[in-house]
This record gives C-alpha cells, sequence and structure tokens, in this order.
C-alpha cells in the first residue's frame, strides 16, 4: 500500500528518488501529457457551462484521480516512489524544507522569476518548459511576492467545520466545504496557494511545477479529514444536474470512473498520519 508522507518527513533518499522518477517522466514526454490534461480542463471549465476539474463539484475527486494517474506514472519507473504532500499551513515559508536545493529549488530571480537553483532549474537542462502560455521556457516562481500569505493552520479548520459538500449553483459562487477549500470563496486555501508560488503555478500550466503535486496531495488529504468529521455529509450533487458530474456519473478525460468510486481513498493509498 502507497504511503503519502509530509514532505517534511521525507528521507534524503525519498527525495532523490522521486525527483528521479519526476525527471524520468519528463525526459520520456509522460509528464508534459498531465500538463497539457490539467491546462485543456482549466480552460475548458466555465462557471456556466460544462465543468469537470474545477469550480465544480468534481474539483475534489478529478483531482484525485488525476494524482492517482500521476502517482502510478511515477511508479512505472520506481515502485517505492509515493507522492509527499505539503502541508502549507505548517510549512509557510519561502525557507521550508521542500524549497531547498535538494528537492524543488527555491524561487525565482527578481528579473524575470526564473528558477536558479535544485532539479528543475533551466540551468540543468532537464527541465524545458513545452506546455506553455507563453514563450518563456523556465520555471518560475515568485515565493511570496507582494507580501502573500499561505493559509493558516485556523484557516483551515474554518474550512473543514463546514458541514455541506457543496450546493447550488455548483460554480464558483457556491458555498460548502468543496468551494472554500477549492478558494473561489471565503478564506481561500487552494487558489491562494498557487497565486503564492506564482509563476507556472498560478496558471492553467501549473502542474509545469513539480510543487503541484505536493499542493494537491494535500488537498486532498484534507478532503479526507473532512469526510472523517462530517461521516453524514456525503459527495453532491447525486443525480440529475446539469454541467456538473452527479456522483455516479464519469468524469472526462477518463470517462471510466465516477465521484463515487473516488470517495475512499484508502483502496489506494493511505496518509502518514490522520
Amino acid at each position: 500500500m502507497t504511503v503519502r508522507k509530509n514532505q517534511a518527513n521525507l528521507t534524503t533518499d525519498e527525495k532523490r528518488r522521486f525527483v528521479a522518477a519526476v525527471l524520468e517522466l519528463k525526459r520520456s514526454g509522460r509528464y508534459d501529457a498531465f500538463v497539457t490534461t490539467h491546462n485543456a480542463f482549466i480552460v475548458a471549465d466555465t462557471d456556466d457551462g460544462e465543468r469537470t476539474g474545477h469550480r465544480s463539484p468534481s474539483f475534489l475527486p478529478w483531482h484525485r484521480r488525476f494524482l492517482l494517474e500521476f502517482e502510478r506514472a511515477l511508479q512505472s519507473v520506481d515502485a517505492s516512489v509515493a507522492l509527499p504532500y505539503w502541508d502549507w499551513s505548517t510549512d509557510r515559508s519561502a525557507r521550508a524544507s521542500l524549497w531547498a536545493p535538494d528537492f524543488l529549488g527555491g524561487s525565482g530571480r527578481s528579473l524575470d522569476g526564473r528558477v536558479m537553483d535544485g532539479p528543475f532549474a533551466a540551468s540543468t537542462g532537464n527541465w524545458p518548459i513545452t506546455v506553455r502560455v507563453d514563450g518563456r521556457t523556465f520555471l518560475r516562481r515568485s515565493l511570496g511576492a507582494g507580501g502573500r500569505q499561505l493559509p493558516t493552520r485556523a484557516e483551515v479548520e474554518s474550512v473543514l467545520s463546514i458541514s455541506t459538500y457543496d450546493m447550488a449553483p455548483w460554480n464558483s459562487a457556491s458555498d460548502g466545504f468543496r468551494n472554500h477549500l477549492e478558494g473561489w470563496r471565503g478564506v481561500n486555501l487552494h487558489n491562494r496557494v498557487h497565486v503564492w508560488v506564482g509563476g507556472q503555478m498560478a496558471t492553467g500550466v501549473s502542474p509545469n511545477d513539480p510543487v503541484f503535486w505536493l499542493h494537491h496531495a494535500y488537498i486532498d488529504k484534507l478532503w479526507a479529514e473532512w469526510q472523517r468529521r462530517h461521516p453524514g455529509s456525503g459527495y453532491a450533487p447525486t443525480a440529475g444536474t446539469p454541467d456538473v458530474v452527479d456522483l455516479r456519473e464519469p468524469m472526462k478525460p477518463w470517462n471510466d470512473v465516477t465521484p463515487a468510486d473516488l470517495l475512499d481513498h484508502t483502496a489506494h493509498y493511505t496518509f502518514d498520519t490522520h
């Protein structure tokens, strides 16, 4: 069984193996397919039309399946690798261990945001940005620029306390746990982290930055935590809702999995702590 660990607790060998597997997926071309898929759904998901990956109830199961696909790809390179998660409510600084040169590398330089250290820096030659929104072919970050702050544990707790999963109009205007976690309402958890990292993470091609996977692994963990706290509150909507994915409706692009199939993560992996 795969165990997803807090990145702060990874051993030197676990970090090395994770990075090596990510770099191998990039080298083979498999990595960029994930970036392409994510961007296609960011572009297509609108508040008043069909929406699957974002701005919608299926934000959480869609990304759970997306991460599972990526984790399986990593494990096809190195069976020992699991996706780590980044608890940004605790590791809230640009000096946190995940930004060290032996793991993800740090922020970008002020001139153009170019990441200058670590395995994904342009200077290594191993991380060309090929699925992109502009002409720049290097990984960019601007950690905490403009005085931005990552969410606090108190803000996380306030969202975990919301007892309803989602509600009409089932988009970025909805109240409920999903939308407060996604970040279109309230204290803004998920979206704020993307913007705090900056660079490609603040765009539809956000998986170009490997921290995407650690961020979403933590969003996934928070969903699991919410489920434990609210056992009587399930995924909604259950049926008959236009433009969004109901409980037992297949999700694109896979079309072989429904939100109901993904409610229990323990069939696939566990987390190191609750």
